[in-house]
């Protein structure tokens, strides 16, 4: 079976039922990132709810094989080695998570006053475990190729770095 990495964006009419499909949608196969975009009816956008599988990973991992290299400069090795790699692979992730803030924000654009939308980063194998969460809780899915979306969000990020004319 083939797995299609996909951005899924679910729009809710009830904020409650947003919020349930959320808490079910972490557990769907393949997940990788989750957040909830509400816009209020007065037009204020909020992300009460956001969620990256394996987040800190990485940053520990770096700091350990930093201290495994470490080793070879004795105990002031270790230590600096440590935070070497701890710092190098915690600016990697920030840069992701910097990259899932831009595409919320290109997104938030997409939710109506009063209207709660669900984002899933996942792969999939079959669209029916995503299609039938939204399904049980009322929800209209809209499904992204993760090439599509990185293209709209780097034309966003391009458009907001233009100069404004007068």
């Amino acid at each position: 079976m083939t797995e299609n990495h996909h951005v899924l964006l679910i729009a809710f009419s009830d904020p409650e039922r947003c919020r349930a499909a959320y808490e079910e949608a972490l557990q769907l196969p393949g997940l990788r990132q989750a957040a909830i975009l509400e816009r209020s009816a007065e037009g204020l956008i909020d992300v009460p709810e956001n969620h990256v599988r394996g987040a800190g990973v990485p940053t520990v991992g770096g700091g350990v094989v930093g201290g495994l290299v470490g080793l070879l400069g004795g105990p002031i090795g270790v230590l600096i080695g440590s935070a070497a790699g701890a710092a190098l692979a915690n600016a990697r992730e920030n840069r992701q998570l910097m990259e899932g803030g831009a595409g919320l924000i290109m997104l938030s654009g997409r939710v109506d006053d009063g209207v709660s939308m669900l984002v899933l980063d996942l792969h999939e194998s079959s669209p029916d475990p995503a299609d039938e969460l939204a399904g049980r809780h009322g929800g209209t899915v809209e499904r992204l190729s993760e090439k599509e979306f990185t293209e709209q969000v780097e034309a966003a990020e391009r458009a907001a770095e233009e100069p404004d004319t007068p």
